[in-house]
């Protein structure tokens, strides 16, 4: 029994090693598609408040591509993926009319701390509050960040999961764009 310890203990410290290894080198980006039942179908009717107080309408932004990404202030994921979404913004506008319009959507969180953030990260596209939580729950969102993708006519066309990448957001909408 005693020769058999020590070699149950280093195979229990290579498994745990090699699972240690796959964790620390697993890409992130690999599984930010994800499915839901709201694919190719018409987006939910979807309402908030612009931080000015003026009512938002998800229906009435058919005739352009739209991005919508769920946030709140204290994520840590949303915090980190914010200067890619910064980016993303700056090159949907260099697109001129050919751009995406883009949407923060502001899940449980309180306005101060969302204009404090935005005023030290920057960001000068439209938040829209979520104060009910019925934005959230139409598109089924368990946990931000979370992005969506709304074509012209007003259909889901994409769900990513977790932080995204300027680049990768990019590609997926190219990709989309061009699948129409």
């Amino acid at each position: 029994m005693k020769r058999v310890a020590p070699l149950i203990v280093a195979a229990v410290a290579v498994v745990m090693a090699g699972l240690f290894v796959m964790l620390a080198s697993a890409d992130p980006a690999r599984n930010r598609v994800a499915a839901t039942p709201l694919l190719d179908r018409p987006a939910p009717d979807a309402v908030g408040e612009l931080a000015d107080g003026t009512p938002f309408d998800l229906a009435r932004r058919k005739g352009s591509w739209v991005v919508v990404n769920f946030f709140t202030s204290t994520c840590i994921p949303c915090q980190r993926e914010h200067p890619e979404l910064v980016a993303f913004v700056e090159q949907q506008r260099a697109l001129d009319l050919n751009g995406a319009e883009f949407y923060t959507i502001v899940v449980d969180d309180d306005r101060e701390a969302v204009e404090r953030f935005f005023e030290i990260e920057g960001g000068d596209w439209p938040i829209v509050y979520d104060s009910d939580g019925r934005f959230a729950v139409a598109f089924g969102v368990a946990q931000v960040p979370e992005t969506w993708i709304i074509d012209p006519n007003g259909f889901v066309r994409g769900r990513l999961i977790s932080e995204v990448t300027a680049e990768f957001l990019s590609q997926q909408l190219q990709f989309l764009r061009e699948g129409i």
